[in-house]
């Protein structure tokens, strides 16, 4: 350690959210070069690349194949997907000197899918999985939590190439059974969740989630087995509603009851109903958002929802992808007078307006459109705003007073809704997410003209897999996972050496023998970190080890006098005496043990 190139900390970095972004920095594994993007210090990068080594012995084991794309990418091949302009302002882009566009790659479908027509011509080339671990970029709008969430990052990513559906099914099961692999000799607790495919495609999508409360992604699970990131929950089917007994539509005068709870209360004192009180439930509240599409149009939607619920904007933007959704401002609003804050109600909207008209292919134009939650049933009767100030209006019927453009998951899911396959209440849960994988199908290889001649000669357009790993994120999971209030404290397969030797006092002969049991480990293939700096104290010589967070420590002191040296376990937080003459054979059983 005396010339190593580490630095560890005392202080928790100022920008520093959560426990692996503090340790990582404050043990000497990264540091910060802007916002959302770190340099890999030796330690970080020595637990990077054996996270790399994992991954990489179960991608083999499984027949995919390495290969390595540029991170720069021409613009063209993105354009024939679509996807220069899908991505919006995630994308990096730039222009060489001959002002020819480039892009740094957030993903490489499209390199994987046109080496792959490059090399393959025939059914027999298929079945086909090509992986790389390559650095990717993505202008993040808001990178936070050290690495969990940046603009550049280390991603293994992987895609299938296969003949049709049926054998697509398999290499998506092989890579499925193959990430379970992976992530358990990783010692990464994981459950496998529905998702959404967004602006990737395709018709099948799964996550793999490290339950923790500091993850970003919120995802649910029931007792019978259903897990689902949040923004791929259904609502199971609620039916319709029998509305023969609900009167005619009521104005309630509502004055300053822009929010439910107020509405609540008047709607109770001016319009009381005989059997109980009025709830938020029984209110229809009108959110207003504004998508933004990759090409900068943006669009004013209204959406119902019951009154006891708030809108989910990422459930509404993932069934709006690849627009990017946001709550509208009083500057949208001020451009449609039909929306009176506060007090908007179906009836002047989508279907319902007078200003409504249809092309000659069906698409509507002239008013916003309007969608509900489906919670929102056919039938159902609500209390809602009556598009004038001040007033609202009840008994509001879904199907006999207004009509939508269509449904649309918005709602905010909770704990005990209903799981979407009937295997009970769901239960909301935190996760990090350490794995995606897709069935494309063919939309890469439609936009880019992969095909293969099958068995009777006919061209058949190739099916996709895509199967991502974020490996830089891997590190920071790994982290929140392995730490105690002291610092870091890794498991074996990943640790940044196998053995932290510790040599304490002034006795030459304590730094002699430390030295030798350190090159005696290392001649047999035990990797080691030696503190061997003379000038400073024990305890600081201690703090930094349990800072850095290898599994076992030697502690070559005061006992050396008889004989004796000490060995530390970090996660058990065991100490041993050993002695001087065997604890090289000791540690060297004890490291092959675990590899």
């Amino acid at each position: 350690m005396s010339k190593s190139f580490i630095k560890t900390l005392r202080e928790d970095p100022a920008d520093a959210e959560v426990e692996s972004h503090k340790l990582l920095v404050r043990a000497g594994y990264i540091r910060r070069t802007a916002p959302g993007v770190y340099t890999w210090l030796p330690l970080g990068l020595r637990v990077l690349r054996k996270i790399e080594a994992v991954i990489r012995e179960e991608m083999d084991k499984a027949g995919a194949q390495e290969l390595l794309f540029s991170a720069l990418q021409p613009r063209e091949p993105y354009e024939k997907t679509g996807r220069w302009d899908e991505y919006g302002p995630n994308l990096f882009r730039l222009q060489d000197r001959r002002e020819n566009d480039y892009l740094l790659a957030p993903t490489h479908e499209e390199m994987f899918t046109l080496a792959t027509k490059d090399m393959c011509s025939s059914y027999k080339d298929l079945p086909l999985v090509i992986y790389q671990f390559q650095t990717k970029f993505r202008d993040e709008a808001r990178p936070r939590a050290g690495l969990l969430r940046t603009r550049e990052f280390v991603m293994k990513d992987a895609y299938s190439f296969d003949v049709n559906t049926e054998s697509l099914a398999a290499s998506y099961q092989l890579m499925r059974d193959t990430y379970e692999r992976a992530f358990t000799r990783l010692g990464l607790p994981y459950v496998i969740c529905r998702a959404v495919a967004g602006a990737m495609g395709g018709s099948h999508s799964e996550e793999f989630l490290m339950p923790c409360a500091i993850g970003e992604d919120s995802y649910v699970v029931s007792d019978g087995g259903y897990a689902a990131n949040v923004e791929a929950v259904t609502t199971p089917d609620l039916g319709d509603v029998d509305f023969s007994s609900i009167g005619d539509p009521v104005d309630i005068d509502s004055p300053d009851a822009k929010s439910i709870e107020r509405l609540v209360e008047v709607v109770n004192a001016a319009y009381p109903r005989a059997d109980r009180l009025w709830e938020a439930a029984d209110m229809l509240k009108n959110v207003v958002v504004v998508a933004t599409y990759p090409d900068g149009e943006r669009e004013l939607i209204v959406i119902g929802i019951p009154g006891d619920r708030e809108a989910d904007l990422k459930r509404i933007e993932a069934q709006l992808a690849p627009a990017e959704v946001e709550m509208a401002t009083a500057e949208d609003l001020a451009a449609h007078p039909e929306l009176v804050a506060g007090y908007i109600g179906p009836r002047h909207i989508g279907p319902n307006s007078p200003k409504r008209t249809y092309d000659d292919n069906g698409v509507a134009h002239g008013s916003v459109r309007y969608f509900v939650d489906p919670h929102i049933r056919r039938g159902s009767a609500w209390i809602t705003g009556a598009d004038r100030p001040e007033w609202h209006t009840a008994n509001i019927v879904f199907g006999r007073d207004f009509e939508v453009d269509g449904t649309i998951e918005a709602v905010e899911v909770r704990d005990g809704d209903p799981a979407p396959d009937g295997s009970g209440p769901l239960r909301m849960e935190r996760g990090i997410e350490i794995g995606h994988i897709f069935q494309l199908g063919t939309k890469y290889a439609d936009a880019l003209g992969l095909t293969v001649l099958d068995e009777n000669g006919k061209t058949r357009v190739v099916t996709m897999g895509s199967y991502g790993i974020g490996v830089s994120r891997l590190v920071a999971a790994l982290a929140e996972l392995n730490h105690d209030e002291r610092g870091l404290a890794w498991p074996a397969l990943i640790a940044p050496a196998d053995v932290h030797i510790i040599a304490t006092g002034k006795d030459e002969q304590i730094f002699h023998t430390a030295q030798s049991i350190a090159e005696e480990l290392d001649s047999q293939g035990i990797s080691v970190i030696y503190d061997d700096r003379p000038r400073m104290s024990a305890g600081v010589k201690f703090t930094d080890y349990e800072l850095i967070g290898v599994p076992r420590a030697i502690v070559v002191g005061r006992g050396l006098a008889d004989g004796q040296v000490e060995l530390r376990d970090r996660r058990a937080g065991e100490n041993i005496s050993v002695p001087v003459d065997e604890i090289v054979s000791r540690v060297v059983e004890d490291v092959r043990s675990v590899r």
